[in-house]
């Protein structure tokens, strides 16, 4: 048989193939000429296939049939041999292959080899694929070579140490002894392996890094002779002694030191020197300072050292390079909770980076300076992000937005600045904005009082300019269907107020209903605000043909709505006007409780004590729906009762239909909010104004409803102690022959309310009058309010009852109170 060619010569022939199918059939052509050599057992020329095999291997080309060929070169005699066959070991088997197993013998005896190549050879292999099977029965042969005087061998044993202790943790003492000699090595080599040793010892094992602490001076000393030793051509790179062996070093320290007063304060020293002496015009120098201000903010180190830190990442920033200047601004991004004062003096640097032409820079200055603004930066940071939201790239103005809202919700320093800002990101980047901005800026908008005619005068000039930003469209037409008599009267006295007639709004308004641009809950938006504008317009007429018209509109929310309103016109308009009055203001509680603390520059103002309250008993979640559903879902809690109800009553019903719009799951209410759970009826230690506003002591019992022989009656106390807790008491009779079964009452007030119904006393209503079914409500104001409009303190009572058709009733008796009462 021929001699193969050799691996040189493979290496030409393939790189003059000119097709991917060329260099493939050449491969193949070669590997089938290897394998024959294989099954010839040719001990002449395995060398050379295997070290062409290898050569395919890193091409991508398959290699697997070569790995017992490696074994047989590593059991050779020959150095050259065994140098292919451990090279193609380290290459070919892993510890997933049950292969690599047979070798553990031959590794064992090349370990205590008389040759030091050979035991690097066999150390280097065990240190990059050795299973935990191998390490276990080689570990006593590494820790003997971590002992002897030859240092090539020394630095060997180390690293193969360190995959030693990955492997077996267990294992990780036997190597203790030999590890604290290595420290005192003066070649650079086995330095380096030490520490790294040491390094993987300390991260595994909290007892080690309590030993090896005692070693932080031995450490220090080592680092500061290689700062302070002069030049050295061994060790050299870029006028820097051994700057891979500084870099090792810090990251020791840096485990060293974490929580740990004396380990720091032994390097606070050494760290200042790194900082002030390295180089920094070299890339070199840049590493070794990078891990000094790791290391530095990671141990207990002095606020000095920390603003040092800092500083040299200020200065990182106005380098050249693009990747120092992102992990400068990386690394400040982590430490600027602990240190924001020493960050901010790099503000501006750090705005400067928005304008990079890099996205990663870009991305991570954006977080940062978001990080930056505080109540006293605010309007200079909100400018500059503002400006990077007009010019930044479309995957940028998501994460800006949100930035935007949640920090001028934090920060603002008045409403009027607040709105403007959340305007100018609207306009700018409407599309991009969260799904709660709309909500929000309603809910600001609201509570803004003062500024109701700035806001709408400021959004209808908007919406004149453009349609296109979806969540723009929607809070100016909520806020014109709320605020259009402040926007026709020009009653604006924060700027120049604007001539503009009902018919000009409701043409602007319509123009979103047919516009291809507006989303479907837009346009419910805008159906509302028209509708709205019924009560507030004296265009009455023209608001009811466009709203006639929708009313067979193929969108089935806007059909719905079109319905409803047709019938608040014709059935119901003499509730019309109470419906679509203006929303009250919206408190903005958390979620998770009755309290929330509210942060504006520094200053915090709880709206709510914290009370801790008992676990209770609720209604159902489609009955409680049903009734938020019935009265609007914006100033209404949930009723609390004390025990479960017999039967949930279903919902429906004219009357449910006709409210169906400012359901909480519905499309866009007039003013959306979040409904949360109320505490429970507090009895005692609440101080409060009385219910009902100047009523008198006695109020005469009341008949609320009497048809189709059922009868219910109210009955009205003050409860003692506290007089400014009403307890009504409902009597349900029953005058038909038929008992009155599954018979359940439900209550619902505003949340500025407090609401407890308790148990009844049956839920049968017996016939003929031979019984009745009696039930308590307890109402209590904790809120302090006085001199409030009549309706948004209304009590709304719901029955239901399945045998009986859906009416309304309106009741009033003495005092400025009104009951609705719906029977079901």
């Amino acid at each position: 048989m021929p001699a193969p060619i050799r691996l040189r010569e493979l290496i030409r022939t393939i790189r003059t193939a000119r097709t991917q199918a060329e260099e493939r059939e050449m491969i193949q052509k070669e590997c089938a000429a290897i394998r024959s050599s294989f099954r010839e057992e040719d001990n002449t020329y395995r060398c050379r296939n295997v070290a062409k095999l290898l050569y395919m291997h890193m091409l991508g080309y398959p290699a697997h049939f070569g790995q017992l060929e490696c074994l047989k070169l590593i059991a050779s005699q020959k150095f050259t041999d065994k140098r292919i066959g451990y090279l193609g070991a380290m290459l070919l088997l892993d510890e997933r292959q049950d292969v690599h197993l047979l070798m553990t013998n031959c590794i064992k005896n090349d370990l205590n080899h008389s040759t030091q190549y050979v035991q690097g050879l066999a150390l280097c292999t065990l240190g990059c694929m050795g299973s935990s099977e191998m390490c276990r029965d080689l570990a006593g042969e590494v820790e003997k070579l971590l002992k002897t005087s030859n240092s090539y061998l020394r630095k060997k044993a180390a690293l193969c140490a360190v995959h030693v202790i990955r492997k077996v943790p267990e294992l990780m003492e036997m190597f203790l002894p030999a590890t604290k000699n290595l420290l005192s090595e003066k070649n650079h080599g086995v330095l380096h392996t030490s520490v790294v040793l040491l390094t993987e010892m300390c991260e595994r094992s909290p007892d080690m890094l309590l030993h090896f602490r005692k070693l932080v001076p031995q450490l220090v000393r080592i680092l500061k002779n290689l700062i302070m030793s002069g030049y050295s051509p061994e060790h050299d790179v870029s006028g820097i002694s051994d700057p891979f062996l500084q870099v090792r070093i810090l990251r020791l320290l840096r485990i060293l030191g974490r929580s740990d007063d004396d380990s720091s304060e032994a390097m606070n020293d050494i760290l200042a020197q790194v900082a002030t002496n390295t180089e920094t015009s070299k890339n070199v120098g840049n590493a070794i300072l990078y891990e000094t201000v790791l290391t530095i903010m990671d141990i207990k180190s002095e606020s000095g050292l920390r603003v040092l830190a800092i500083n040299i990442l200020g200065r990182f920033l106005l380098n050249n390079d693009k990747n120092i200047r992102y992990v400068a601004l990386t690394s400040l991004l982590k430490t600027v909770q602990t240190d924001h004062n020493a960050v901010q003096r790099h503000r501006s640097t750090i705005v400067d980076c928005l304008k990079d032409l890099d996205v990663s820079i870009k991305r991570r200055a954006m977080e940062l300076s978001f990080a930056l603004v505080n109540g006293n930066n605010i309007r200079g940071m909100m400018k500059e992000l503002l400006y990077f939201l007009d010019s930044c790239d479309p995957e940028f103005k998501a994460d800006c937005a949100s930035g935007v809202f949640l920090a001028a919700e934090k920060y603002a320093p008045s409403k009027r600045w607040h709105i403007d800002t959340i305007m100018r990101v609207l306009t700018t980047a409407g599309s991009y904005v969260r799904d709660d901005s709309v909500p929000n800026l309603i809910q600001l908008i609201t509570n803004s009082v003062e500024m109701h005619a700035y806001t709408v005068q400021r959004l209808y000039k908007a919406l004149l300019d453009d349609i296109s930003q979806q969540p723009l469209v929607q809070v100016s037409s909520w806020c014109i269907g709320e605020y259009g008599d402040l926007l026709v009267s020009g009653q604006c006295e924060e700027e120049e107020p604007i001539q503009v007639t009902e018919d000009e709004v409701l043409d602007v308004l319509e123009g979103l209903l047919v516009s291809n641009l507006s989303t479907p809950v837009t346009r419910g938006y805008s159906l509302t605000a028209i509708m709205k504008l019924s009560t507030r317009f004296s265009s009455v007429n023209r608001i009811k043909k466009v709203v006639s018209i929708y009313g067979s509109s193929i969108d089935v929310e806007l059909q719905q709505r079109a319905v409803e309103y047709n019938a608040l016109f014709k059935k119901y308009d003499h509730m019309r006007s109470a419906l679509l009055e203006r929303m009250p203001i919206m408190e903005k509680t958390a979620s998770n409780g009755p309290t929330e603390i509210v942060q504006t520059n520094g200053e915090t103002e709880p709206s709510v004590p914290d009370t801790k309250l008992p676990p209770l008993i609720t209604q159902p979640a489609n009955q409680a729906n049903d009734l938020l559903d019935l009265l609007g879902g914006n100033d209404v809690v949930p009723v609390i009762q004390t025990t479960l109800p017999t039967k949930p009553a279903s919902a429906g019903g004219e009357l449910l239909d006709l409210l169906g719009d400012l359901s909480l799951s519905g499309g866009p209410a007039p003013a959306p909010s979040v409904p949360i759970s109320q505490p429970p009826f507090l009895l005692d230690g609440l101080s409060s104004q009385p219910l009902f506003n100047d009523i008198s002591a006695a109020i005469p019992p009341m008949t609320a409803y009497n048809k189709n022989g059922l009868k219910i009656e109210f009955t009205f106390e003050r409860a003692n102690p506290n007089p400014n807790i009403a307890v009504i008491t409902i009597h349900a009779t029953n005058t038909t022959e038929a008992d009155m079964t599954e018979f359940v009452f439900q209550a619902a007030v505003p949340k500025t309310f407090q609401l407890q119904l308790l148990s009844p006393s049956s839920n049968i209503v017996p016939a003929l009058n031979q019984g009745s079914v009696t039930q308590v409500i307890r109402v209590l104001n904790p809120q302090k309010v006085r001199d409030v409009p009549v309706c948004p303190h209304l009590p709304h009572i719901l029955i239901q009852f399945p045998d009986l058709f859906v009416l309304s009733e309106k009741f009033s008796a003495e005092g400025s109170y009104r009951v609705q009462l719906y029977i079901e």
